[in-house]
């Protein structure tokens, strides 16, 4: 009988929870139908679909528990930024060029400063204004990925800055959940406790970082035969959520730790079918968490609040445009591409959604705030695509009102700001010195204290028990001290640096500094475990068995160092095997020839001694002393003492070479270093495809050697051949030249 009631009170229980869920998903797949056919973003439709289903909409069917829709949409959040950091990756904020950081980071501050004043100015009260100002700072994803695909302009310049942009702007969004959580429980500013807080988060982010990338690779490496899609998905996902947990139990969002663990499996070799798994899951929570977003909206409080949300779009759209341009232009880029950057980022998306989220449930914000950010992020969906259509028309418009003088101080900024900065060696030194130091310290730090933690408990109540766990500790850091005291860093700048006087001092300085801070862990870790005089004279004697021991430490922190970088570079290596197998045309490389005095070709025109048509063999550039002519026309002579660099199979230079030979040429050398060089890339771009071959090298200045075609290969392809996309070809021609041309694929 008690049975029966608890199975009768469990399914009494659990009716509510299934048919709210059965109403959203409902509610939100008719919606999703119809802004499919109207051609509109779908997170759109799935706000229409929370209002729908909420409380404040009387003429539908309603939800009718409203806290497990809360757990669902905190579900929703914690899979949504999993799959943002499978997306992201660490190595992709590192190669996030200056444009987009000073971009980002300008128009961030700006419009968290102004949101800020605009929240005061209308009387609300501090904490509503710190929270308006941090939504109205970022920009959606979502959204503008979106436009652009509608658009068609992903191939555009200003495409890149804004992809660098949005970025930095995700970080800075994870940065900003940790500091506003910091500031709704002390409910005040505080610089002490914020930068607590920030430290305290770079302490963790490296750790993680560190200890995710040299442990999941691995893991996921050895298990992969045994991994079947389902099981993958499973382990994906439980990692996911113990990092939720590890991350809320040291004081960060739960939205952290997802986006954390996204972000480290995206650097294995797993990562693109992990994100393919995962996006069914993704899509179904995230519809849910969009869906109960739409339910907080109140047409009561939209009514009351209309003027708001007037001055706060007007706020977002104008503010935003401004200071992403002004960050664009302070960082060297053309008016074009800067008003271009700032107009695709006015609007606000899904991250603001979330930061409005955490002050609701904090429950530092005022209830009208919610609904004001949703309804500005609705309208700035629907002006967002218009902004970047028009958005090249209105730069235009804008540079020819503005005057001439402003104009051409812009063009001269942009010039010098984009010339290529010479780096000194003494910082390039410092700065390798600096990135040792606080690596190794944060590692170091981070055993230490997981060893008194969990380590030192275990075995405080055995006989030498302390002593066992001091010396485990010690052998585990070892390695890491090594390299934080005695590693040589920059070998050859520092002994540049060594040979003026001016600099020994401060190089005798860093390499104190860093013996020092050996020192001190080791004498820290001891103290921990025992008293200071037992901790000195251990130091004592850690200091000799390093002295004994240096070259063990060596090898053993490389063996370390070399896992981490390992499975660190395993999922770009993959990829450029991956490449190499599937796009080289034909095992063709460079090697010089010098042409002697002797020569029978001398005097010949490349026409005349038709060397391309009759062994397949290509002349990347001919030098003559101190001229160079790259990518020469077959009207070009050959001289004496002219050296030749050609591109060909083995076969194809070994009977070139045989040519030469009985043409008295002088001996061949191998290629070491040259300013024209070969390069292949996928035509991917709009300006090249339908074109000519010659048309191509009229524009790039490169000379198409070889093409594959759906699988075929064509050497020396016509110079009328018509370049179709998705066409792999072999490009000979300037490094810079190709270098600037690989960008833009």
């Amino acid at each position: 009988m008690i049975a029966l009631t608890a199975t009768a009170e469990s399914t009494h229980h659990l009716q509510p929870l299934i048919s709210d869920l059965g109403l959203i998903l409902m509610t939100a797949g008719i919606a999703v139908l119809l802004f499919k056919k109207m051609k509109q973003p779908l997170v759109l439709g799935y706000l229409i679909a929370g209002f729908l289903a909420g409380n404040h909409f009387d003429f539908f069917p309603s939800i009718t528990d409203m806290k497990s829709v809360e757990v669902w949409a905190e579900i929703g959040v914690i899979f949504l930024l999993f799959s943002l950091g499978l997306e992201f990756s660490f190595k992709k904020l590192m190669k996030v060029g200056g444009t987009s950081s000073v971009t980002a980071i300008t128009q961030i501050a700006f419009m968290t400063l102004i949101g800020y004043c605009v929240g005061q100015w209308m009387g609300w009260n501090k904490m509503d204004s710190i929270f308006l100002g941090a939504t109205l700072s970022i920009s959606s994803t979502t959204i503008i990925i979106r436009a652009f695909d509608e658009l068609g302009v992903k191939g555009k310049k200003f495409v890149g800055i804004v992809f660098g942009a949005l970025i930095v702007e995700d970080i800075v969004a994870i940065l900003m959940l940790v500091l506003l959580s910091t500031i709704a429980v002390s409910n005040e500013v505080s610089g002490g406790e914020l930068l607590q807080s920030v430290l305290k988060l770079i302490f963790f982010l490296i750790i993680w970082f560190l200890g995710g990338i040299f442990i999941i690779p691995t893991i996921l490496k050895k298990a992969k035969h045994l991994l079947t899609d389902e099981m993958l998905l499973i382990i994906s996902l439980a990692m996911c959520l113990m990092m939720v947990i590890f991350a809320a139990n040291v004081g960060f969002s739960p939205a952290l730790g997802a986006f954390i663990m996204g972000s480290i499996i995206a650097e294995t070799t797993q990562a693109e079918k992990i994100e393919h798994l995962i996006q069914p899951v993704k899509d179904l929570f995230g519809a849910v968490f969009f869906v109960s977003v739409g339910m907080l909206i109140n047409p009561g409080t939209l009514v009351d609040f209309a003027l708001p949300v007037l001055i706060i779009t007007l706020v977002t759209i104008f503010g935003k445009a401004f200071s992403s341009s002004f960050g664009a232009l302070l960082s060297g880029q053309p008016l074009k591409q800067s008003v271009q950057t700032g107009m695709s980022l006015a609007q606000i998306g899904e991250f603001s959604f979330i930061i409005a989220t955490l002050g609701m449930t904090l429950k530092v914000t005022s209830g009208f705030l919610y609904p004001i950010i949703v309804a500005v992020s609705a309208i700035t969906t629907f002006t967002t695509p218009f902004l970047i259509k028009y958005s090249e028309s209105f730069a235009l418009a804008l540079e020819q009102k503005m005057p001439k003088k402003w104009v051409k101080n812009i063009n001269r900024y942009s010039v010098n700001a984009q010339a290529i900065k010479s780096v000194s060696t003494w910082q390039i030194v410092l700065r390798s010195s600096i990135t040792q130091i606080i690596l190794h310290t944060i590692i170091i730090t981070a055993i230490v204290l997981l060893s008194s933690k969990f380590v030192a408990p275990l075995v405080a109540d055995t006989r030498f028990g302390n002593t066992l766990a001091a010396l485990l500790t010690l052998v585990i850091i070892a390695p890491f001290l090594w390299a934080l005291s005695l590693r040589r860093v920059k070998v050859e700048e520092v002994e540049r640096l060594w040979e003026e006087r001016k600099y020994r001092g401060a190089l005798l300085m860093l390499i104190l500094i860093r013996m020092s801070l050996g020192l001190f862990f080791v004498g820290f870790l001891l103290n921990i475990f025992f008293s200071p005089l037992v901790a000195f004279i251990a130091l004592i004697i850690a200091i000799g068995a390093y002295q004994i021991f240096p070259k063990k430490l060596n090898e053993q922190y490389h063996k370390i160092e070399n896992h981490f970088l390992k499975n660190l570079n395993d999922r770009e290596n993959k990829k450029i095997d991956r490449r190499y197998a599937n796009l080289m045309p034909w095992d063709g490389h460079m090697s010089i020839f010098d042409i002697g005095k002797e020569s029978n070709l001398a005097g010949k025109t490349l026409e005349e001694l038709r060397i391309r048509e009759s062994m397949g063999i290509n002349i990347a550039y001919i030098r003559r002393g101190e001229v160079t002519i790259s990518i020469p026309t077959k009207t070009e002579r050959l001289f004496p003492g002219d050296e030749i660099s050609v591109i060909g199979t083995d076969a194809q230079i070994t009977e070139f070479t045989n040519y030469l030979n009985q043409n008295e040429i002088e001996a061949a050398k191998n290629i070491e270093e040259s300013e024209v060089v070969l390069r292949q890339l996928e035509v991917s771009n709009e300006d090249f495809m339908e074109k000519s071959i010659g048309q191509f090298r009229g524009k790039t200045g490169g000379m198409v050697v070889g093409i594959e075609r759906n699988g075929n290969r064509i050497l020396n392809p016509e110079s009328s051949l018509i370049l179709q996309q998705n066409d792999i070809i072999w490009v000979v021609g300037d490094k810079k030249k190709m270098a600037e041309l690989l960008k833009t694929h």
